[in-house]
């Protein structure tokens, strides 16, 4: 199968700076202070760039690093509202805001299925990814498609592929889907089932993660020295970049680099 079309990881600089401005958050260890929804962050600059890039992590703001728009921003900025902006035009924002968190679900969507489409052992599936992808693709790619489905019901639809491909790898180890693992030590997650797990904090050194199946887990402040990750199932640049690893800790080749704050 050949891959999608698509761009799938965020490009910030064919954006308009959504991800400053949409999204809420409030002052935790991720964020050093609240902001509303809808409300430009104050480090935003009129050039829709981030004025403390370099120094996110430093200057509290270590939630922005970890935060990836799996491409919805430019494709929302560079091809549904190609020329217009929120800033230049505010009446648009409430729209564009809307539009690029339901881009956000779809692209999301579409990663998933790209690693599907890549999958040897998955090949039993491939056909109905690409159907999915094919129309995944078609809704984010105009504002009429886009605005004609509820997106929110759109991962019942590409579930079931997933679920598939996880009994097609044969993964069969541990079944601790949903499970509360905050702050725990563990080494041996061969094939796990981690779908949707809190692993807050969770002490994952040197720990074998070959085939876990780590859809929506979440791995924040987890612990990824040595671990290996390199063939484990629906991993997401957030995920890692939310993590702590270093140069040992292997990762899917479909993710690239380390995250800058590993080295």
């Amino acid at each position: 199968m050949t891959p999608l079309p698509l761009e799938l990881r965020a490009d910030c600089s064919r954006c308009v700076g959504l991800c400053c401005v949409a999204p809420s958050f409030s002052r935790s260890s991720e964020f050093a202070f609240d902001r509303a929804a809808g409300t430009p962050c104050r480090h935003l600059q009129a050039d829709d760039r981030c004025g403390i890039h370099d120094r996110l992590r430093a200057s509290g703001m270590s939630g922005c690093t970890s935060y990836d728009c799996f491409g919805a921003g430019q494709r929302v900025t560079q091809e549904l509202y190609p020329g217009r902006s929120w800033r230049d035009d505010p009446t648009l924002a409430t729209a564009m805001f809307a539009d690029f968190w339901a881009a956000q679900t779809v692209h999301e969507l579409l990663w998933y299925l790209e690693e599907v489409l890549a999958l040897a052992d998955a090949r039993p599936v491939h056909a109905r990814a690409r159907a999915l992808a094919d129309e995944l693709e078609a809704l984010s790619g105009s504002l009429d498609a886009l605005h004609g489905v509820d997106v929110l019901q759109l991962p019942a639809l590409v579930e079931p592929v997933l679920d598939e491909v996880v009994a097609l790898v044969g993964a069969r180890g541990p079944r601790l889907g949903h499970a509360d693992l905050s702050g725990r030590r563990i080494t041996d997650l061969r094939a796990a089932d981690l779908r949707g797990a809190l692993l807050l904090g969770a002490d994952l050194r040197d720990a074998d993660l070959s085939q876990a199946d780590l859809l929506g887990a979440d791995l924040r402040g987890a612990d990824l020295r040595g671990a290996d990750l390199a063939t484990a199932l629906f991993v997401t640049p957030r995920q890692v970049a939310s993590a702590n690893g270093d140069a040992r800790t292997r990762l899917p080749a479909r993710l690239g680099a380390a995250p800058a704050h590993w080295r």
